[in-house]
């Protein structure tokens, strides 16, 4: 169905550590609901290489999505999370980490989901773009709570 898919993209702030060090953090998967909200739980159940396969519980507000997915580690630059189980048609999530000069770099998170139920698409289009900047801003919190005290 058209226009049941949502798009968004948040880049964050410049992160005084190196792509490693930020990459390891968005690796961190089974971690994730320590630190971002968003989270219920995150279970990596098979890793082949750089493609780990993860049940996860996600939650929107008083919705509950659990799903399997498919996550394929570029380090130390990106994470694809893909998945198409059900609830969703498409569930695509990328963290980038870019190097900025002269140390440093910056997070960005990109996500794509199409939900298989046009009732609860219109909620997760209104929750994914305060649901993406709050990820962003734990993972930026949960970097300088990790590698902060060590560079001091």
């Amino acid at each position: 169905m058209p226009g049941l898919r949502y798009a968004v993209e948040k880049a964050g702030a410049l992160l005084p550590f190196s792509c490693e060090q930020v990459f390891d953090v968005a690796a961190d998967i089974e971690r994730y609901p320590q630190f971002l909200k968003w989270w219920i739980s995150a279970k990596i159940r098979r890793r082949e290489l750089n493609v780990w396969y993860v049940e996860q519980i996600m939650g929107l507000g008083p919705i509950r999505l659990p799903f399997t997915s498919k996550a394929v580690l570029q380090r130390p630059h990106r994470i694809d999370v893909t998945s198409s189980d059900p609830p969703f048609r498409k569930y695509d999530l990328t963290w980038n980490i870019a190097s900025c000069a002269p140390a440093g770099c910056r997070v960005s998170v990109a996500a794509e989901f199409e939900l298989e139920s046009a009732l609860l698409q219109p909620i997760v289009n209104r929750l994914l773009p305060p649901a993406i900047d709050d990820i962003v801003e734990s993972f930026e919190a949960r970097a300088h709570s990790l590698y902060a005290a060590a560079k001091g």
